[in-house]
């Protein structure tokens, strides 16, 4: 007899149908747009953070190595002219600026009885508040060819101060080494440098300190 076909078995037709009617209902998913959103904005986040670490360590590195051309004391307790005074005492070749400190007579003495030339004092009384001691003086600094100095205040009052100083010395090529004076009082609240170090960024963008409207009864 000859070879007889096969016939194809009817369960083999029926599970190939449906597999081909499952895989046919199946659609493609499309991307997740907010996923693929943020894997764009990670790595921007981590250039950015990166020039953020990047730029502190330069300004660090040229703060370590930099030579202070003068001292600059921030007014608001007497005890910082009487701690500056000894200070200049140590570095006799630097010239010492006041900002808004105690009254002319008082810092004058101060100096005068420390035994600090007087031509080597320079009192300005234009800051109403820890910002404008930077903005009210920089610019005269830099005319004078001071581009580093000790910078000189209250322990408790050092980070606000060195904040807005480093927002405004990087705007204007500055560099500053702290000098702090030991007192019995805690650390100011830290949103006081958040607070002030943010209207340092608006001077920086506009040149507005908005002391007109903001005065700081308890600013030092």
């Amino acid at each position: 007899m000859g070879s007889m076909r096969q016939r194809p078995r009817a369960g083999s037709r029926s599970s190939k149908a449906s597999q081909s009617r499952r895989s046919l209902s199946k659609t493609p998913q499309s991307p997740n747009p907010r996923s693929s959103q943020s894997r764009r904005k990670i790595p921007w986040a981590a250039l950015l953070l990166l020039m953020v670490f990047m730029w502190v360590g330069y300004r660090q590195l040229v703060t370590q190595f930099s030579q202070p051309q003068a001292i600059l004391v921030l007014g608001g307790s007497p005890d910082r002219e009487k701690f500056a005074a000894e200070l200049a005492l140590e570095h006799p070749k630097l010239p010492v600026w006041v900002s808004s400190g105690s009254p002319k007579e008082y810092s004058e003495w101060v100096f005068d009885s420390a035994g600090v030339a007087s031509d080597r004092i320079h009192l300005d009384y234009r800051a109403v508040d820890t910002l404008t001691n930077f903005t009210t003086l920089v610019d005269d600094l830099k005319a004078e060819g001071i581009t580093s100095f000790y910078l000189v205040t209250s322990d408790y009052h050092m980070r606000r101060a060195s904040w807005i100083g480093e927002i405004i010395g990087s705007n204007r090529g500055v560099v500053f080494k702290t000098v702090p004076i030991p007192t019995d009082r805690p650390p100011e609240p830290v949103i006081k440098a958040f607070r002030d170090g943010g209207r340092a960024i608006v001077w920086v963008v506009t040149g507005y300190t908005g002391t007109g409207e903001l005065r700081m009864k308890d600013d030092k």
